[in-house]
């Protein structure tokens, strides 16, 4: 018995050497973890235009409504709806016939008035002639005098019933008092038309375009302010987001600033003015545009010289109840976090005014990685955003101060899905 323990005991110990020698190194004695790999860039300065955006609608800078100013029947219309019609173009022409007949009978009534003048004056001289012999008398040459002088009065106001007859038939036909679009006519061929029927159609002109916003009164002094030490606010560049989200090709300039603020919203309207030459279309066609009237638009105020500011790419940031931060590796390789403030942003990178210094190496990729005061292996960035903002990118351009009403919701940043889990992606928009 005693015997048949001893090799109980002796095969149970022999198991447990043989089972420990097959563990594996790592388990019998836990070695650290590596610490994670993580991307960085470098914090520099880049040019930047300070930049507001605002809301504002496409205006033609001319808009005329066309009207009937006689009463006739619409004979013709000679334009394509929806054209652009040249200034002098014939557009409408009325029925004719009724004021032509007009001008011929007032222009026989100048004749017939110019032939009684002529016998007239003939009695007259007759009168005159007698009066310096014993069968003149004074009362005759009167009677001359006066039929004279009233007949040229009538053949005055025969002449001023012509020229208004000639006006009259001249109305008949209604030519384009500017060059541009033409829209849909609202009487067709073969109606009554008055100067009580209303609107014929409507052009409204092409090029150059207004766009008319409007700023809060705190920001417009700040604007103010801004652009008196750049020179005046004819330097200010104007810029615009059309509906699809694209940015418009060709800049202008402010022209206008409204002589009251409104007492309801507290704001003073701004007008800017931009080029709009044709997009597309070939000879004899209608050509396109891209600012149509009353569109629309993102109004992006811009500096016409950029600054030199600290800026990072907007996947580095990140967001709490406290506000922005960014996570940084210090000399020892050791992931920091760095409370920030941001200016003006785009949807690639953010110009930060408070919190980094020129050369602190932000993290961008694995973020999701670190924790403060966590040992990393920092190395260069996969993603680099190119453009640092600057406002011929195709990104939104978002100023310090921008009215969350007149702020834009950025774009996705090019080369990054719109998919969670990207620190950038996850972000709210910034307004």
């Amino acid at each position: 018995m005693k015997r048949e323990a001893m090799l109980r005991k002796a095969a149970v110990c022999a198991l447990g050497m043989l089972l420990a020698a097959a563990l594996p190194a790592s388990a019998r004695s836990a070695a650290p973890p590596a610490p994670p790999a993580v991307g960085t860039v470098k914090v520099g300065r880049q040019p930047i235009r300070r930049a507001d955006t605002f809301v504002g609608r496409i205006e033609a800078t001319d808009r005329v409504r066309l009207m009937a100013r006689v009463t006739a029947f619409l004979d013709q219309r000679f334009f394509t709806e929806g054209s652009e019609v040249k200034k002098g173009e014939l557009l409408y022409r009325l029925e004719q016939a009724p004021f032509q007949a007009d001008v011929q009978a007032k222009q026989a009534a100048v004749a017939q008035i110019g032939a009684e003048i002529k016998n007239a004056e003939q009695s007259l001289y007759r009168a005159k002639s007698l009066l310096r012999t014993p069968a003149g008398q004074q009362s005759v040459l009167d009677a001359a005098l006066a039929n004279e002088q009233s007949l040229q009065a009538q053949l005055e106001a025969a002449k001023a019933g012509l020229e208004q007859s000639q006006i009259s038939l001249a109305y008949t036909e209604i030519h384009a008092p500017i060059a541009g679009k033409i829209g849909r006519s609202s009487i067709t061929p073969g109606n009554v038309v008055s100067p009580g029927s209303g609107t014929l159609a409507t052009i409204v002109s092409q090029d150059p375009m207004y766009v008319v916003f409007s700023v809060s009164v705190p920001t417009a002094l700040a604007l103010r302010q801004r652009y008196a030490e750049n020179g005046g606010p004819g330097t200010a560049v104007v810029r615009i987001r059309l509906p699809d989200g694209r940015l418009y090709d060709q800049a202008g300039k402010l022209d206008f600033l409204d002589n009251t603020i409104s007492g309801t919203t507290d704001t003073i309207v701004l007008r800017g003015v931009l080029p709009n030459p044709p997009v597309t279309g070939k000879s004899g066609a209608t050509p396109v545009r891209a600012l149509i009237d009353n569109e629309l638009v993102s109004v992006i105020l811009e500096d016409a010289q950029p600054i030199m500011a600290l800026t990072i790419p907007r996947t580095a940031i990140l967001s709490d109840q406290r506000g922005d931060y960014v996570y940084t590796v210090d000399a020892g390789n050791k992931a920091q976090q760095q409370r920030i403030e941001l200016g003006q942003t785009t949807p690639t990178m953010a110009v930060v005014t408070t919190g980094l210094r020129d050369g602190d190496q932000v993290i961008v990729d694995g973020l999701q990685r670190v924790r403060p005061g966590q040992a990393v292996a920092p190395g260069p960035a996969a993603f680099l955003p190119a453009g640092g903002g600057t406002p011929n990118d195709d990104a939104s351009i978002l100023a310090p101060g921008t009215p969350r009403e007149n702020a834009l919701a950025p774009a996705p940043a090019a080369g990054r899905p719109d998919g969670a889990g990207s620190p950038g992606a996850a972000r709210p928009s910034r307004s």
